[in-house]
């Protein structure tokens, strides 16, 4: 997006216009046209992600190695599974980093990992009786879809007298 409104800037196009286009604040293309202005297109590139990664690539392996060991080889019951909490206690245990729960769930992300949902379901569930509710009873008590239309007062009141 940035490398985009740098050439809008090379066309002159006005601030406003370019904050409308790209649907950004007027104050965040200002920001990049200083930069521009600056540095070039070079200084709108990225530069990578905010925070440095805190785990050495060893420490990765590690923590890998030790979270397919299970939850249960670390003091905890397999019912829940791992859980960022979990993950985030593990690290500290191991490695003596921190890490904020948002933090673990950027970590897990950058290297490929994903929520898991358990398969298991209760012993007790009908399935036949869940379809039918779905049918039947769902049908009649689910709230009515009304399309979409603007509430803005702003909205309403232009061009009434």
């Amino acid at each position: 997006m940035r490398l985009e409104a740098a050439e809008w800037f090379v066309r002159g196009e006005k601030t406003t216009d370019i904050a409308g286009a790209f649907q950004v604040g007027v104050g965040r293309v200002e920001k990049w046209r200083r930069a521009w202005r600056e540095g070039g297109v070079e200084a709108l590139r990225s530069k990578g992600p905010v925070c440095a990664e805190r785990l050495s690539a060893g420490q990765w392996d590690c923590l890998v190695r030790e979270l397919e060991r299970g939850t249960l080889a670390h003091g905890w019951d397999e019912e829940q599974g791992w859980t960022l909490v979990r993950v985030r206690a593990l690290i500290i245990r191991l490695f003596r980093v921190e890490y904020s729960v948002q933090g673990v769930w950027k970590l897990l992300r950058r290297h490929g990992w994903s929520p898991q949902v358990p398969a298991r379901r209760a012993l007790e569930r009908d399935d036949a009786s869940v379809e039918r509710w779905r049918s039947e009873v769902w049908e009649q008590v689910k709230p009515s879809r009304r399309p979409g239309t603007p509430a803005s007062a702003s909205r309403t009141s232009r061009g009434r007298a």
